[in-house]
């Protein structure tokens, strides 16, 4: 079941369409990631979700409700950490979960909230003197105190060193188990890529691919990668055959170590091994992956990530 619905909605400022037409469903109860380049479009996007924004076409629709028109109802089901947040810098993190808890008919508590997000042992702490991962932890903290069923995180993590991240993932993931559906801005391929039981690709204001972050990959060209040191050098000829295999996109030339690689697709794999066999030659150093959602995305946009 669809709790939020975007259906061809546009955003126009100075004449150019920051959002051109841009439909998705998010299904309740699950992860669903906006990715795409700087300048995209992606947070004009889920500002029209939240209703800080209004669209200037098409409709959306949170648990049945409008953004604007039922602004009062949406704010209490819905979530939302902004791309840029800050607090008074006296403030300390008791007063802030305080502030906002007041905001909501029937907040959570926030004692046990701020104990599962690691902030039990600094309330008395002002704003000003928190981390960058302390503070993505209290802005999560606000955004799901009014006991939401949508939060929205807009490029959560940006900012944050790689431990801090991988533990603001998993916080991510709680969030989900417990019940609560994710709309995840994001321009880190990994971060989409762990997190996200879908991913919407946004370019230049428009959706070019939705998919799980698997069937992005296989959209890739060249979503098989090979990667093997032949035991002996490959002549023109042997190259020539090699890129002619059923589904290879590009043969990329030998590295310092003499490994060539081979992007293709599974269909790709069973004529490689008879090839090589054909020729006489071993396969040292055989590796088979799936591309990387990077590749996927730069082959999606063709821009880099």
């Amino acid at each position: 079941m669809a709790i939020i619905e975007v259906d061809k909605v546009r955003k126009t400022y100075a004449g150019r369409h920051v959002v051109d037409g841009v439909s998705f469903s998010v299904e309740e109860g699950e992860i669903f990631g906006i990715l795409g380049p700087n300048g995209a479009g992606k947070t004009t996007t889920v500002e029209c979700v939240e209703g800080l924004r209004i669209p200037d076409a098409g409709t959306i629709k949170v648990a049945g409700l409008d953004p604007v028109a039922d602004h009062d109802r949406v704010t209490r089901l819905l979530g939302a950490q902004l791309q840029e947040s800050e607090l008074q810098a006296k403030l300390t993190v008791r007063e802030a979960l305080e502030l906002y808890a007041s905001f909501y008919p029937a907040p959570v508590d926030w004692r046990p909230l701020a104990a599962r997000l690691g902030l039990d042992e600094k309330l008395t702490t002002r704003f000003a003197k928190l981390s960058g991962g302390q503070k993505q932890r209290l802005f999560i903290a606000l955004a799901l105190i009014g006991d939401p069923k949508v939060v929205v995180l807009d490029e959560l993590t940006t900012g944050l060193d790689p431990r801090a991240r991988r533990d603001t993932w998993k916080l991510i993931e709680e969030i989900r188990d417990g019940g609560v559906t994710v709309l995840l801005v994001t321009h880190f391929m990994e971060e989409a890529q762990r997190l996200c039981d879908r991913i919407a690709v946004i370019d230049r204001g428009k959706v070019v691919a939705l998919d799980t972050p698997a069937g992005l990959i296989r959209q890739a060209t060249g979503s098989t990668v090979i990667s093997f040191v032949p035991s002996r050098a490959l002549t023109g000829p042997d190259l020539a055959r090699l890129t002619a295999l059923p589904g290879v996109a590009s043969v990329t030339p030998p590295d310092r170590e003499g490994a060539l690689t081979v992007h293709g697709t599974d269909e790709t794999v069973t004529p490689f091994v008879s090839l090589l066999a054909g020729l006489g030659v071993t396969a040292r150093r055989l590796r088979i992956t799936e591309t990387s959602l990077d590749e996927a995305f730069l082959d999606l946009t063709g821009q880099d990530a």
